[in-house]
């Protein structure tokens, strides 16, 4: 047993507004690719905490997280990592126009479901489309499940 393997725990934000679901187009080692509004959780912060940081600085939207649609554990098919994603779902109160986007990111987009599906080689991992699926499947469980101890 490898003692040194720790998985790496990230949040995302899936923000549905009027049937179109808030994406990042982000530049990857394997070009440019979607992902919804994600990141690694930080030291010293919540897992909802991370997730508005995430949204705001991939997006410039302020995320207000109002469920918890799933925890995802994928190892990545080149099997170097494993990311454990807490998917949360809520709703956008703002846009901050002209906010520099997180390095990296080159749009925010809004897409349909079909948009997605219709680009599905060009998804960071195979997450984008299960959180999304699981949102429109009502997945959506009590923030409450999770206990942030400070």
């Amino acid at each position: 047993m490898d003692r040194s393997w720790k998985p790496n725990v990230t949040v995302a934000a899936v923000i549905e507004r009027d049937g179109r679901f808030l994406l990042v187009e982000e530049e990857t080692p394997e070009g440019l690719r979607f992902n919804q509004p994600a990141g690694h959780l930080e030291e010293g912060e919540s897992l909802l905490e991370a997730s508005v940081r995430e949204a705001l600085e991939e997006t410039a939207h302020h995320f207000v997280p109002e469920y918890l649609v799933g925890i995802y554990q994928w190892p990545r098919p080149q099997g170097d990592i494993t990311y454990l994603r807490f998917a949360f779902g809520g709703r956008v109160t703002g846009v901050e126009t002209g906010r520099p986007l997180d390095a990296g990111i080159v749009r925010p987009v809004w897409m349909t479901r079909d948009e997605l599906v219709a680009t599905r080689e060009r998804h960071r991992s195979p997450l984008i489309l299960q959180c999304v699926d699981d949102w429109i499947a009502g997945r959506r469980y009590p923030l409450e499940l999770i206990r942030h101890y400070a």
